[in-house]
Formats: structure tokens, sequence, C-alpha cells
């Protein structure tokens, strides 16, 4: 029997909030969806901060704290795996004047800053967005210059952490390839297939397994779409030898109409997987296989 494990993406950046009841942004409520993905059957838990009063993205050292001990201290032990994409956003400020950047929407720290959550709680895996590339409409650029991905992965393998490739498009997995390659990132490597985001690779069958086809052999891949498509790809990311990701960062609907909590979207990963005869991994599967290591 074939096997794969589940992640739940809790919350994320993106402007979900004003957009479902059900998106949590408080370090309480992120911590109690984290708790309640594990119970449903989810192994890894991905996890973003928010500002707990208007819902905005942060990079608050404390809130990560609080929701990691909140996590730690429930009757529940998932794979903790903290965003490290935060920091690398640039939104220009017109067509016409591109240059002053537009304050809001702009958060531009260096490698280590946006490592400074990871260094403090030391979580089994934090991720890496590996590459640049415009994110969706208007003038935000999701940014990550190669200089940056180099110090970024030379210090989370200074911590003793495993970092998660985060790939968007067909570069950022040839990025990822030539870190490993410089032994930035050791084995066994773990990559995440973001796919449909605009503008990066699209959700479609051939490009989703162009991107599979050129994942070495001895890694180990997951991947999701956002939208419509992410309980489809529940699914097709199996099929394809690799694990799923799901929760409100990606989508926020369980059926046309319905929004979904996190709980109710693994829930139904785990019934799409166990109707495939798929054996889901635990968290502790996840660890022996990823080889992580458990700080605090």
């Amino acid at each position: 029997m074939s096997s794969a494990f589940i992640t739940c993406a809790v919350t994320g950046s993106g402007d979900t909030v004003g957009k479902s009841d059900k998106v949590p942004f408080t370090p309480e409520a992120i911590a109690n969806d984290c708790i309640a993905a594990a119970k449903a059957g989810a192994a890894v838990v991905h996890i973003h901060v928010r500002d707990p009063i208007t819902g905005a993205p942060s990079r608050e050292v404390e809130y990560y704290a609080e929701v990691v001990d909140r996590v730690r201290s429930s009757n529940v032990d998932p794979v903790i795996n903290l965003t490290a994409g935060m920091g690398g956003d640039v939104t220009f400020g017109s067509v016409e004047r591109p240059l002053p950047l537009a304050e809001e929407g702009t958060d531009m720290v260096g490698a280590t800053e946006r490592l400074d959550h990871v260094r403090k709680i030391l979580p089994e895996i934090c991720t890496i967005d590996c590459g640049s590339m415009n994110f969706g409409e208007g003038d935000y650029v999701m940014t990550n210059t190669p200089s940056v991905l180099a110090e970024m992965a030379r210090q989370v393998q200074e911590l003793g952490v495993r970092p998660e490739i985060e790939v968007f498009d067909t570069g950022h997995l040839w990025q990822a390839k030539s870190l490993v390659e410089q032994g930035l990132i050791a084995d066994p490597v773990m990559v995440q297939l973001c796919m449909g985001i605009p503008w990066g690779a699209p959700a479609d069958l051939n490009t989703f397994m162009a991107m599979v086809n050129n994942i070495p052999e001895s890694w180990t891949f997951s991947a999701f779409s956002i939208g419509r498509k992410q309980l489809e790809y529940v699914a097709l990311a199996a099929i394809a030898g690799g694990n799923v990701r799901v929760g409100l960062e990606d989508n926020l609907y369980l059926d046309r109409g319905q929004l979904a909590t996190n709980q109710d979207l693994v829930e139904r990963a785990v019934a799409i997987l166990s109707g495939m005869n798929i054996d889901i991994m635990n968290a502790d599967d996840v660890r022996e296989k990823m080889q992580l290591t458990r700080h605090g």
C-alpha cells in the first residue's frame, strides 16, 4: 500500500480574512486550527501569523511563539512547519512611477531577520520560497534573490531545521537543485509544488507532470493547487507519488458556496486518500522519513 502525509496550511498571508470568517488570525485561533487539523489527520501544520486585531500578515516573533507554544502544549503533536517567506515583498508605486515603492504591501528585510522566528522557536521544518515572481494582479512581486536564498539556506542548515523548498515555477526547481548541489540544503530534500498561483506554474496536468518529472527521485515532494482545484490535487499529488497539502491558506471552500474550516479540508483529504487505499502517515512517520530534529 502506498502512503502519503497531509500538510495543513492554516492561514497564510493572503487577503482572505475578509472573505471568510473561518480564517483564523489571532495566535489562539491559529493554534486551535492547527490542533484541530492534527486531530483530523494532518501530520504537518504550516504556520503563518497575522495581526490579531486587523488580520493583516505579520512577522512578529512573539505571535509565532504563542502559536507554537499552544500547539506544543496541547494533546496533539504535529510536525511544526513555519513560513520563512515573509520579508520578501515588493509593491511598486505605479505603472508610470514604479519608484518610490508603495509602503503598503512592501516588506523587505535581510536574510537573518527573515529567520528571527525560526532561530527563536526552532521548528522541525521551515519554508524557503525558491525564487521571485509576479504574484497575482497589480504591482506586487515576491522577491527572493539567489544570494538571499543561499544565505537563508545556509542559516537554516546551521540551525538544524529541515527546509521545505516551495517551488512556484520550473525555474524555482532549477534553483533548488543548485542550492542542493552547493551543499546548502542537505538530504533528505523536501519540496512543495505550489500550483495555480498567478503568474507561476498553472495548475494543468501537463505543467504539473513536467514539474514532477524533474524532481530528483531521492527527493520527497508534496503538491497543492490554490482555489477550487485544491481537493482535486489531493488525489493528483498522491497518484503522482507525492504528499498533499490543504488548508485555508490556499482555498476557502469545501463545496460550491460552502465555506470550509481547516478541519473540514483535512477531513475531506483523509476521505479522498482513504478511498484510494493510500495509507495516511502520522507525524512520527514524517519525522522518521524526513529525519527531522525535535527542539524544545
